[in-house]
């Protein structure tokens, strides 16, 4: 079903601006007649994947649909009823037409897993799948209790790495524009002074001289470089997945960030493929959805190669442990669960470990960083400020009678 970006008024005659799924014109301005809305212009976008589909929802967004619908199926509210009060009180207007056009859509006599899957960008195929078992299975509660639970768990990791990456990247910006401001300003007024002492100059003096006069000269280079190089890169890894992969396994090879990177994914893939496999979802099915959630394709293609070695008659646990990915308490727990039957247990008690884990070493990182950061200014500074003053004390040494 095509996509539509309209132009509406509401009773009161307010402008609304959005976009949503119909058949045609006509049914776009039904649909938004029941939404209280004249429709005034339109324009058909060109796929899903537009920016109607990317980031309408963030992960609070799905958090609060699934605790809504957790509440509403406790309740023995009727689903249709229930996504209808969340769309009215949603406050994101394009998570709020993604809600509208899901409840055309089980209004016309979808399911509820076929409404979600007609938007992969906003729900993924771990949530269309678990929808869709609980609804096979009756247990629409648990998906979403599960479900939004899990949600939280996945932002609260987020909300960690953001932590660990942004302080440092915000100290080292700040120790680079120092840098610069000392380069391009304060070493040139004492550079003719120094040369003119007639002395000879120690060796970080003169590189110090050097790098502020190749910065003041070629500035322009220095600007542009980085922008290109940036620019390079991201067409690079947009047009192509070898690329891609490759940076991905870089990033699982970066000192103290990588193994926190690795756990944060085996966390993910451990907590939802436990989730699935509870709600009834094969193995495979499992897998495959899997590769999605860990968001790292070195990983995503090891659990791919485990999913073929499964279809191939292996053990699950042979077939993890073959892959040099997965470490050994993955392996470990899998055998345990694989043997006593209780599988989800297993996995939930390996996201349990990775996500206390990858808390801990946050933390850790981040007590450890602080005073790093702090060292490594100092002591940037500290060679700076001595290779100007230094060949002065010397000048003055010789000054004294």
């Amino acid at each position: 079903m095509p996509y539509f970006s309209y132009r509406a008024v509401d009773q009161i005659g307010r402008t609304n601006r959005g976009s949503l799924s119909a058949a045609n014109e006509v049914d776009l301005e039904l649909r938004l007649r029941r939404m209280g809305l004249d429709l005034i212009t339109l324009r058909q976008m060109d796929s899903r994947a537009s920016g109607f589909a990317r980031g309408a929802a963030s992960r609070r967004d799905l958090i609060t649909f699934c605790f809504h619908l957790e509440q509403i199926s406790r309740a023995g509210i009727p689903i249709l009823d229930g996504v209808r009060d969340l769309r009215d009180s949603m406050d994101n207007p394009r998570f709020r037409d993604i809600l509208t056009a899901l409840l055309e859509d089980m209004e016309g006599g979808r399911l509820m897993s076929q409404a979600l899957a007609a938007h992969p960008a906003v729900f993924d195929t771990v949530i269309v799948n678990l929808v869709r078992a609980g609804e096979q299975t009756g247990l629409m509660r648990e998906v979403f209790e599960n479900l939004g639970a899990s949600l939280k768990r996945q932002d609260e990791l987020a909300a960690q790495t953001r932590r660990l990456l942004i302080y440092p990247t915000l100290v080292l910006s700040m120790v680079g524009i120092i840098i610069l401001l000392l380069l391009l300003f304060l070493v040139p007024q004492i550079a003719d002074l120094i040369k003119n002492m007639g002395i000879a100059l120690p060796i970080q003096t003169r590189v110090l001289l050097w790098l502020s006069e190749t910065l003041r000269t070629w500035w322009p280079l220095f600007l542009i470089l980085p922008v290109a190089i940036g620019s390079a890169l991201v067409v690079t890894l947009r047009a192509s997945e070898r690329a891609r992969f490759v940076a991905d396994d870089v990033k699982l090879r970066l000192p103290v960030i990588g193994p926190i990177l690795q756990k944060i994914a085996l966390a993910r893939f451990s907590n939802f493929f436990a989730l699935m496999y509870r709600s009834g979802i094969t193995i495979l099915d499992a897998l495959r959805a899997g590769e999605d959630i860990a968001a790292n394709r070195v990983i995503a293609d090891a659990i791919r190669r485990a999913g073929g070695r499964i279809g191939n008659g292996e053990g699950l646990t042979e077939s993890f442990q073959s892959l040099s990915v997965f470490p050994p308490l993955v392996i470990r727990m899998l055998r345990v669960g694989e043997t006593t039957g209780a599988l989800d247990t297993a996995l939930e008690n390996v996201s349990y470990f990775y996500t206390r884990e990858v808390s801990e070493s946050i933390e850790k990182s981040l007590k450890i960083l602080e005073p790093a950061l702090t060292v490594v200014l100092g002591l940037v500074m500290a060679v700076i400020v001595g290779s100007v003053l230094l060949p002065m004390y010397d000048v003055i040494g010789t000054l004294k009678p």
